[in-house]
């Protein structure tokens, strides 16, 4: 269960979605952050409120005893440019003066706040049909989780006094008013009127002479208009959360629809591919996608190709080998039985021969299969070092020269400078005695054999020639090919010729070793000027300073 789970979720569409969908919840943590920015605006409000009330205190300043008539002459000069409700106060806490009750605010100022809700006992909040933004569904499911919030991690807070403190009283004394009326700022928050679910700020700044307090400013405003304005732009959030939600999912699936989808056919095709011995019955088919998906399925066909090709060449190489093996063990087989029948010495002594050269043929057949199979396994993992070409040709040649016993010559001719490859030294000595010792084989008594080392648009090209018979045409595909050998004059192998020295496995390790490198072997007959002269030529190309 706990597995089919973790796999769940480890699924690229699972994992995709949950990464899209964690990113639009960022505009729920701005849910959260609006009780942050509700503060704060309830703070400019306050400030706010106090400096009206400070102006309207300085105007004041000096008339003691305040007067009803001056201090609502003062108000009506300020023509209600203002938005919160101004009252002057004698220091008895009697009302003097009110700015609700000096009529109507000024057009200009009320056109913008048209739709705000009127002060208790107006009508105008009640002909309004659009429905508040508090009010509709969305909205509510939007804060409930940020009233679970608030519930379980927020500590309680202290229940606020009503502001109905104030209503059908010509005397007020709050608690704000007493701290203006002791001569310090005074200030108090309470719960609106008329069922809003808004509070009131309440600013007390105290009006003073050169004696004592002569009157209290009480500047108050409800906070109704924040809330307006925050309620919309919750249900604005949560309305772009609940569209980016939506897109975040329909792109986490079309994207997982693009990556999921091929990459099960993908995985089909791999389960496909394979019978129940575990052999490859075809390849992945190729993709033409451009994206990494694409990539990965033509590198995974090249695999399969390759594998294919292995498999072919293990096959085919184990085939080769029982084939190669048939004749000296017949030979062999018949000896034995002939030894068996003859009484003559000699003739036993001339079987016995054959078995020893059959039995040495088997054993050097053997060693290039095995030198084959090492070349296929480990040729990647040998260690590898730059190596100069020149050094190891000369090498090569002057342990030619030093062995003897051969009147071809040997000439080295290199035209240009260094030629630096990386590879195994032993590797690249061991293909140039190979093709070295396959051109002197074909040369005739008296004959040359010309090695040439060039450089190559970015490679390094060692040439063979001989004055041998040539390649035929139709054998110039067969030359690497394992135990192919063509010789025209081919002696049998009771001749003096090494026994075993000719299986049609020294090229093809050529091969198998400069292709294992990066490089490429060539067998083609010598010509010269359009003129096909008499010999052969192999050429080896290795990339230069490539590991």
């Amino acid at each position: 269960m706990i597995n089919k789970i973790l796999n769940f979720f480890s699924r690229i569409t699972v994992r995709l979605l949950t990464f899209n969908v964690l990113i639009v919840f960022l505009p729920v943590a701005a849910l959260l952050y609006l009780d942050t920015y509700e503060q704060q605006l309830l703070r400019s409000l306050e400030h706010a409120l106090v400096q009206q009330g400070r102006v309207l205190a300085s105007a004041l300043t000096g008339q003691d005893p305040l007067q009803p008539d001056s201090a609502r002459r003062i108000l009506q000069q300020l023509e209600q440019r203002h938005e919160a409700r101004l009252r002057i106060l004698d220091p008895q806490g009697r009302l003097l003066a009110d700015s609700s009750r000096l009529g109507p605010r000024r057009e200009e100022i009320t056109t913008a706040e048209k739709n705000a809700p009127r002060p208790q006992g107006t009508d105008e909040a009640n002909a309004e049909d659009v429905v508040p933004a508090e009010q509709r569904l969305l909205y509510r499911i939007a804060i409930y989780p940020v009233q679970v919030y608030r519930r379980l991690f927020r500590p309680p807070e202290p229940p606020l006094e009503s502001a109905e403190f104030y209503i059908n009283t010509s005397v007020l004394l709050g608690p704000e008013i007493q701290e203006a009326l002791e001569g310090r700022y005074g200030a108090m928050t309470r719960i609106s009127t008329g069922g809003q679910r808004s509070v009131t700020l309440y600013s007390a700044i105290p009006i003073r002479t050169e004696e004592a307090v002569a009157g209290v400013v009480l500047v108050s405003q409800s906070t109704y208009r924040i809330l307006r304005d925050l309620y919309e732009l919750r249900l604005e959030i949560f309305t772009i959360f609940l569209v980016s939600l939506a897109a975040a999912v329909f792109l986490s699936l079309l994207a997982s629809t693009t990556i999921s989808a091929p990459l099960r056919k993908l995985r089909r095709q791999a389960r496909e591919i394979l019978d129940h011995r575990g052999r490859p019955r075809g390849h992945i088919r190729f993709n033409r996608r451009r994206d990494e998906i694409g990539d990965l399925s033509r590198s995974l066909e090249e695999m399969t190709r390759k594998l294919q090709k292995h498999i072919e060449f293990v096959e085919s190489f184990a085939s080769d080998i029982s084939h190669e093996l048939k004749n000296p063990l017949a030979s062999i087989r018949s000896a034995g039985e002939m030894i068996a029948q003859t009484k003559s010495r000699e003739d036993r002594d001339r079987f016995l021969v054959l078995i020893q050269k059959e039995v040495a043929r088997m054993q050097h057949l053997l060693g290039a299969v095995r030198e084959i199979s090492l070349l296929d396994a480990r040729l990647d993992e040998e260690e590898r070092a730059s190596v100069e070409i020149g050094q190891i040709l000369k090498q090569v040649v002057e342990a030619h020269r030093l062995r003897g016993g051969s009147t071809v010559a040997v000439t080295l001719s290199e035209n240009t400078g260094p030629i630096t490859v990386s590879l195994s030294p032993e590797r690249l000595a061991q293909v140039i005695e190979n093709l070295l010792e396959n051109a002197l084989s074909f040369s005739p008594p008296e004959g040359a054999v010309r090695v040439d080392l060039r450089r190559d648009r970015g490679q390094g090209v060692i040439a063979f020639e001989d004055d041998g018979p040539g390649i035929p045409d139709q054998h110039l595909e067969k030359i690497f090919d394992r135990f192919f050998s063509y010789r025209p004059d081919d002696r049998s192998s009771t001749s003096t010729e090494p026994v075993g020295k000719h299986l049609g496995l020294g090229l093809s390790i050529v091969k198998a070793i400069v292709e294992g490198y990066g490089g490429s072997v060539q067998a083609k007959n010598r010509v010269v000027g359009g003129t096909r002269l008499r010999g052969a030529r192999f050429e080896v190309r290795l990339p230069v300073g490539k590991a």
